[in-house]
């Protein structure tokens, strides 16, 4: 009775050291696969961002980029990758990486590919916000515009989750809700538009399509306290999303508050959208483009919240270079038309896939 007894032991203890082992093999290939894909993700960013640096009407080598970034810069260099081309860059850097983080923490808490702010309003409530700085009170700089467009797509975002949250919010009515407050906003800004004189309208449509062209060291520091502040909320709140993955009762299970976390982290998406819009406008398509490129490049279905904050740095910095150097002299565009040329074919691909499925 008793080797019948051991066998059925062992043989169990053997299932499970099989099983621990492969569990352990696919845990380091996961770990292994997300080492190289950050990595490659950062070199990319960076010969990306030197590259900017380097190209322009005064063209410089990478060498003296270098330099210069180490403080050993000199004379015209020295005042033209510091003064001219550096804010634009570090601009170009927080913005992608808002959007990139943004898009992921909707996408993630409401189950939703199309759950990206420039899809469900939280933009388009930003640009409404500085247009009616610019055209109906006539602000043209200073923070008055900035913080028009915070308040415009904070309020979106307020209106939304009042509008979703029925006994608990789901992804579908946010995102319809959405769809429909984007509407109401560019309705509002295509009429400012048509009563506006031409040159003001001029200014509103190029901030409104997004730009890095009016970067300073006063906008880059403004931008960059507030990405001080929020991205350590974002990974304050990531373990809970995390659970949030699992469903509401499972998390609940483990002493998580589903609704207390899912409105945390929908207030830090509005935020970090709000920023970025209100210091570059709208760039298009990076929100809703840089969490499923990572994610589709771990492949393991996480959350990749820092491989999407890189995927927006790589989208932006990249997009910028195309928009001014890459394109005809007389054809000088706006980052965003250029981000936008970028992600309106990737909308049009997941829509055909089937793979914008709502929640």
């Amino acid at each position: 009775m008793l080797a019948p007894a051991a066998a059925e032991r062992a043989e169990r203890e053997e299932r499970h050291e099989v099983a621990s082992r492969g569990l352990r093999t696919t845990r380091r290939r996961r770990l292994r696969r997300r080492l190289v894909v950050t990595v490659v993700l950062v070199a990319l960013a960076v010969v990306l961002s030197v590259t900017a640096l380097m190209l322009g009407d005064f063209k410089l080598s990478a060498a003296e980029v270098l330099r210069t970034l180490a403080g050993r810069g000199e004379g015209a260099a020295d005042f033209i990758v510091m003064e001219l081309r550096l804010p634009r860059l570090v601009l170009g850097v927080l913005v992608g990486t808002a959007f990139g983080l943004a898009g992921a923490l909707f996408q993630s808490v409401l189950r939703n590919p199309l759950a990206s702010p420039d899809v469900i309003g939280i933009s388009q409530g930003a640009s409404a916000g500085a247009v009616v700085a610019l055209l109906a009170v006539g602000a043209t700089s200073g923070f008055v515009v900035p913080l028009s467009a915070l308040a415009g797509g904070g309020a979106v975002g307020l209106l939304l989750y009042a509008v979703a949250w029925r006994g608990g919010m789901t992804g579908h009515r946010f995102v319809l809700a959405g769809i429909g407050v984007a509407y109401v906003c560019t309705s509002i800004i295509g009429y400012l538009l048509t009563r506006s004189d031409v040159k003001e309208a001029q200014l509103a449509l190029l901030w409104m399509t997004g730009s890095l062209g009016q970067a300073d060291w006063s906008l880059v520091r403004t931008l960059a306290v507030a990405m001080v502040v929020l991205v350590p909320l974002v990974a304050v709140v990531a373990r809970g999303l995390s659970l949030l993955l699992l469903g509401d009762e499972q998390a609940g299970s483990l002493g998580l508050r589903p609704e207390v976390t899912r409105a945390a982290v929908v207030a830090l998406g509005v935020a970090l959208a709000c920023v970025a819009t209100a210091s570059a406008g709208p760039v298009a398509f990076v929100a809703f483009t840089a969490a499923p490129v990572a994610r589709r490049l771990l492949g393991d279905g996480t959350l990749a919240l820092v491989q999407a904050a890189l995927v927006g740095v790589v989208l932006v910095v990249g997009a910028d270079i195309v928009a001014q150097h890459l394109l005809p002299a007389d054809l000088t565009v706006p980052v965003g038309v250029v981000t936008g040329a970028i992600g309106g074919p990737y909308l049009i691909w997941l829509m055909a896939s089937g793979r914008a499925r709502t929640a």
